[in-house]
């Protein structure tokens, strides 16, 4: 086991380039080396976790690939298909979160693999894409929305109102990429198409905790829920919490390690006031930092330079495309699919959106 371990740790791009960056930003801030726990979201942490064995529980349980298998008989073609999960994600997103949307449509998409032949990868993809474009319409979609939301001092719906052109024409360029990414051809079932045996209990179990689950994390109780889902299923079903994908939290870690500290670099207020200059102002300015050093840290830190919320807003959530550290949802998206050659494809995909939302972007500010 810790042989596996090992390897996949040289396999993880991602953890191996935040494991090199977290030393060498500390040479710069030695300061900041006695408080970098403070630098981590515990509370995001432990949600993150208890979304993680529920989702993993529904899979296991194997509900989703029975509504995976209703799902594919009533679509037919793989373009219709992708259709319905990028709007049913977008929808989801602006409802629970970018990240809860994310951990119900990706397990659901996994299960498709065992009653279908399909380019999971490229739907997981599409989902990524569209979870960034709908949670953006929200202020409670995603956390720099909601920062956003609680600095500007606005109304639900007059937040919503200045989001929609932007979130509304992200979705379009998304659908309208459909038909360049799915072919219209019908879906072809998987020889062994049968699906796995049904565990009602767990499945029964895991749908019902879901709802508490995030009740209790909105009340900020995700820490003692993340605790007692976890040793619920280590008592029942440990099968469950040993195939979660766990290295996923030390990612998180040290992202909020190494992009807290990243903020904290005095270049970084020369690179804004840089930024501030091109063309898109702090449209630009949020769309190119969130490359760098994610949407959420982008918003916080350019929320001081800016008293235009809402093309700040619009610019992290462009910066939501292109690379897949722009937001966080995509490193979720990538890492609970694990599909071979998948952080290709994502970038095939996002970096054209982040292209294209960003002019966008500029073209609807101008008008």
């Amino acid at each position: 086991m810790l042989r596996a371990l090992r390897r996949r740790l040289r396999q993880d791009l991602l953890l191996m380039v935040l494991l090199a960056a977290l030393p060498l930003l500390l040479v710069a801030l030695p300061e900041q080396a006695g408080s970098l726990h403070h630098l981590v979201h515990w509370d995001t942490l432990a949600a993150l976790s208890a979304l993680m064995v529920l989702s993993r529980a529904l899979e296991e349980s194997g509900a989703l690939s029975r509504v995976g298998r209703r799902l594919v008989s009533r679509t037919g073609s793989e373009r219709s298909l992708a259709l319905v999960l990028v709007l049913l994600s977008a929808a989801l997103s602006a409802v629970v979160t970018n990240d809860v949307a994310l951990f119900i449509v990706v397990p659901l998409t996994l299960g498709l693999r065992l009653v279908a032949t399909l380019p999971i990868a490229r739907l997981v993809v599409f989902e990524a894409l569209a979870v960034n474009a709908g949670s953006a319409i929200s202020p409670i979609g995603n956390p720099q929305n909601l920062f956003l939301w609680q600095q500007a001092e606005v109304g639900f719906l007059a937040f919503s109102v200045a989001m929609a052109p932007l979130s509304l024409g992200l979705l379009v360029l998304l659908l309208a990429a459909i038909p360049l990414a799915f072919p219209a051809h019908a879906i072809e079932l998987s020889p062994s198409g049968s699906p796995p045996p049904l565990k009602s209990r767990l499945a029964g179990l895991s749908l019902a905790l879901y709802v508490p689950l995030l009740l209790l994390i909105d009340a900020g109780l995700a820490l003692p829920s993340a605790v007692g889902i976890v040793a619920l299923y280590l008592l029942f079903q440990p099968r469950v919490v040993r195939y979660v994908d766990w290295l996923l939290l030390l990612v998180f870690v040290l992202m909020f390690m190494v992009l807290g500290l990243a903020v904290k670099l005095g270049p970084i207020a020369q690179i804004v006031e840089h930024l501030a200059t091109w063309p898109g102002g702090m449209l630009t300015a949020g769309a190119v930092l969130s490359q760098g050093i994610s949407n959420v840290p982008a918003a916080i830190l350019l929320d001081g330079f800016t008293d235009d919320w809402r093309t700040l807003a619009w610019g992290v959530s462009v910066g939501g495309f292109g690379l897949a550290i722009g937001s966080m949802a995509n490193v979720i998206a990538l890492r609970l699919a694990r599909e071979k050659g998948l952080w290709r494809e994502f970038h095939r995909w996002s970096l054209p959106m982040l292209l294209l939302g960003w002019l966008m972007g500029l073209l609807l500010l101008s008008i």
